[in-house]
């Protein structure tokens, strides 16, 4: 009886609104949909575990506008195949059962709601009145209008054809009842301000690449707001960020208060190859704890200011930010002079470090790891990794054997505490790099298997002074 209890009540749970698909069934339920996002998973992925709450509720809000869809891979290994998946979650675009193009926007669900909105219709919204235009650019993103003087106009062309290419990135608009061919990129009303044009005027000659670039270069302005969406494109620069309380629906008038400060300073500055932002520090706290060590205490009324650049290298403005913009201005003066000092995250470097496996810190890597006199053989771990747990004992055999040679030195680091030089790309754990004597700043990625004997001719074929190896009888 209780088991007919508990089979009525799952009637109440609700269904979900992602479509589960499969290799049987892929081809006809892809192609029943104009538009379509399908996710490419595997059920014991951390990643897909970690989207699926977020998959799912961009799926309910999108309901009736654009489907979301998910394949389990260890089941319909044919058609993942097909499609070439070789990491989870891979995630595709579909429009009428032919492979579009592959998601790129964020994992959360506002980013997925708002990136496949962008996907539904046409690429460029075609305007028929002038209530049409305040109504398309009265929006937080950035408009890009076009204005022709006919629907057969080749310059419209070039502009659809463009609308089309980034339609992921940017919204499009145009109007077909002038007499001239016109591209403008409308700033957002919210981010109007006297330091910048609110319009800007493509006056390049007409191509889809050149009206690329010119959204590029421009769509930002000045100091943009940086959020979850566009952090990625942000950061691809040299970027100094102000956060505080950012909240342009709540109190747009006191948000642009301090960004109009951030502004007046960055017109000064401009043109030296530093790109400027404003950020709410709450959506942001979480990272500036991780990156800066800036915990919830630092936070205040005044904008906190950090640079983070393309190489890795972070600065923070120790200065009060002051209403007159001349704290930000000294700082901003002390950067480009080079009088900064970098920010790195470090744990306390050990009392002790006699072991035979050397325990690194940030602040101890240029010191140990770049002594351009030694070989060093790195492991980058994570406190939480199981393979990096079972490659400990391995290593510290190894750390043994070569313990009476001066020349070689085997060390460890906790990449979650601390900062990694910009020059070890570390994405996983363990990660093990090699930086051989004399050649710093070249580190190589070892890539061989984990045992000790496997690190040992490793470093015979590699080390610059012959090895010297601590044998036992056992080993003989």
């Amino acid at each position: 009886q209780s088991a007919s209890v508990f089979s009525a009540a799952s009637l109440c749970v609700e269904g979900s609104d992602v479509l589960e698909i499969g290799d049987a069934d892929f081809e006809v339920r892809v192609a029943a949909h104009d538009t379509l996002l399908v996710e490419f998973f595997a059920p014991w992925c951390g990643h897909c575990q970690r989207l699926a709450p977020e998959y799912e509720a961009a799926a309910t809000r999108l309901k009736g506008t654009v489907s979301l869809a998910k394949v389990d891979c260890t089941v319909s290994s044919e058609t993942c195949g097909r499609f070439g998946v070789s990491g989870y979650p891979t995630l595709k675009i579909f429009r009428n059962g032919e492979e579009a193009s592959s998601y790129e926007g964020p994992r959360t669900a506002d980013g997925i709601v708002s990136y496949m909105k962008k996907q539904v219709g046409p690429s460029s919204v075609p305007l028929r009145s002038e209530a049409d235009l305040n109504s398309f650019i009265n929006t937080f993103d950035a408009s890009v209008v076009g204005f022709f003087s006919g629907t057969e106009s080749p310059q419209l062309a070039e502009f659809l054809k463009a609308s089309s290419a980034l339609r992921d990135s940017y919204r499009f608009a145009h109007s077909t009842d002038l007499r001239i061919g016109c591209v403008l990129l409308i700033r957002p009303p919210h981010l109007n301000s006297k330091f910048e044009e609110s319009v800007v005027k493509f006056t390049e000659s007409f191509s889809t690449y050149s009206l690329r670039t010119f959204i590029k270069d421009n769509i930002f302005g000045l100091c943009p707001h940086l959020n979850s969406e566009n952090r990625d494109i942000l950061r691809a620069s040299d970027l100094l960020t102000a956060y505080y309380d950012v909240d342009y629906v709540r109190n747009p008038k006191g948000t642009n208060y301090w960004r109009n400060r951030v502004m007046k300073v960055a017109t000064q500055f401009q043109s030296r190859g530093l790109t400027f932002a404003v950020a709410d520090w709450e959506e942001f706290q979480e990272e500036l704890e991780e990156e800066f060590g800036l915990g919830l205490s630092d936070g205040g009324e005044l904008p906190v200011i950090t640079i983070r650049t393309r190489a890795g290298h972070k600065y923070i403005m120790q200065e009060e930010f002051t209403r007159d913009g001349k704290s930000l201005e000294n700082f901003l003066e002390d950067y480009f002079a080079g009088r900064l000092k970098r920010y790195v995250k470090s744990e306390p470097i050990p009392e002790s470090n006699d072991g035979p496996v050397k325990v690194l810190v940030a602040d101890t890597f240029e010191e140990i790891v770049n002594n351009p006199e030694k070989d060093v053989l790195v492991e980058f771990y994570a406190p939480w990794c199981g393979h990096c747990k079972n490659l400990e004992p391995k290593y510290t055999e190894l750390g043994e054997k070569l313990s009476g040679n001066p020349n070689i030195v085997i060390a460890k680091m906790d990449a979650t505490a601390n900062d990694v030089p910009p020059n070890y790309d570390v994405q996983g754990f363990p990660t093990i790099y090699f930086a051989p004597a004399g050649q710093k700043d070249q580190p190589r990625k070892y890539e061989g298997g984990r045992e000790v004997i496997d690190f040992i001719s490793y470093l015979k074929k590699e080390a610059t002074n012959p090895l010297v190896l601590h044998t036992s009888r056992d080993d003989l």
